[in-house]
């Protein structure tokens, strides 16, 4: 297995570092000077290490953890679906190697295509599925018993690749509402989970929807290949903001290929397909800055839970570390905290703990942790 370690920053306490608040003294991040290293090499600096590894044949494109954070759901181009349990990471030791993680589900053939994106509900009883299939599955699925219940709903609306899907919880009508979007008609539709009824398809994107986020809320966030991200509000139904490249720079900007908002609604990242990132002040509606952390398409951002570190991973196989607690107008320090030998799909971070799963081309989905000390 070529899963490569690399050095990760000097982070302190990394529990400590959730905490959101003023008086956090910050952590300095520095690049490792002797690129890839070993555990053994630096026992100065705590390192992220791979603690399971899930194999497959094909590419692995996504994988999400359950909200719970005791489970996590990873889907491929083989069309399968798997559930794992997330480990006892206090268990981890530094010289622990990686082992397969234990499946407490697989559906094989679980869509017609390649499973290109997936998504928890934020109460964990709903899982949804999109494909190249151009179908959304949604399922209930039963966190005590760890199995998925009843008949799956099929949805068939898309005319194109779904590239990603977000629940939205309705809690005027305690309701779950399910985002989709992709290739095609380049609309985003809105489901009723409890009905499988589609009763919005939202226009106005001119290219094909990359990436989908909520934060909370009626609010949501779509990026697309026209290089625009479009904010939502469902409760008008419609449009409420767009940021579109610089006017008159046609030649600048790139397809926006993942997004995140922080959980205060005050912080949007935007990672592109030039291996760039942007940061934007929501409520200021002005740009903070745009750094490039990876040399390919950057495929993946994600907040930590606490939002003082941005995980960004990208086609050069890297998956990086950025520190968000200095100025975020000024130059940002960023390492590589994990390597793939071949392109890198998406990480996502453990709801609770210091650790991320990250998925790739070279048919794996990877757990990276921290030992604790």
């Amino acid at each position: 297995m070529k899963n490569e370690i690399i050095e990760s920053p000097e982070m302190g306490d990394p529990k400590s570092a959730q905490i959101r608040n003023g008086s956090h003294p910050g952590v300095p991040l520095s690049t490792p000077s002797s690129g890839v290293v070993g555990p053994e090499v630096n026992g100065s600096r705590p390192t992220f290490k791979p603690v399971t590894i899930l194999e497959d044949l094909q590419a692995v494109r996504c994988a999400e953890f359950h909200p719970n954070g005791k489970l996590y759901a990873v889907g491929s181009n083989t069309k399968t679906l798997r559930i794992c349990t997330y480990p006892k990471i206090e268990d981890v030791k530094d010289n622990s190697a990686p082992t397969a993680p234990t499946v407490l589900l697989k559906r094989t053939k679980h869509h017609k295509g390649s499973i290109y994106c997936l998504a928890w509900s934020p109460a964990g009883d709903l899982l949804a599925t999109g494909s190249n299939d151009k179908t959304v599955k949604l399922m209930r699925f039963n966190s005590h018993a760890c199995n998925l219940e009843g008949q799956e709903v099929e949805l068939t609306m898309h005319d194109g690749t779904v590239r990603d899907v977000c629940f939205i919880e309705d809690t005027s009508n305690k309701t779950s509402l399910l985002v989709s979007g992709g290739a095609g008609d380049c609309k985003i539709y809105v489901t009723d989970c409890a009905t499988g009824k589609t009763f919005q398809a939202l226009s106005g994107h001119s290219g094909h929807i990359l990436s989908l986020y909520n934060w909370g809320g009626a609010m949501f966030v779509s990026g697309s290949q026209d290089k625009t991200v479009r904010f939502w509000d469902l409760r008008t139904g419609g449009c409420v903001n767009i940021i579109s490249p610089p006017a008159g720079q046609p030649n600048k900007g790139s397809a926006v290929a993942s997004l995140a908002v922080d959980p205060s609604g005050r912080l949007l990242v935007c990672g592109h397909d030039d291996g760039s990132c942007a940061l934007h002040d929501v409520r200021g509606s002005r740009a903070l800055q745009r750094f490039t952390p990876h040399s390919g398409d950057l495929r993946s951002v994600r907040f930590s839970p606490g939002a003082y570190y941005l995980l960004t991973a990208g086609y050069d196989g890297r998956v990086v570390l950025t520190d968000l607690q200095g100025d975020l107008t000024c130059a940002l320090p960023s390492v590589p905290v994990a390597r793939h030998p071949d392109k890198v799909i998406s990480a996502r971070w453990h709801p609770d703990d210091f650790s991320f799963l990250s998925t790739s081309a070279d048919k794996t989905a990877v757990l990276w942790t921290i030992p604790p000390v």
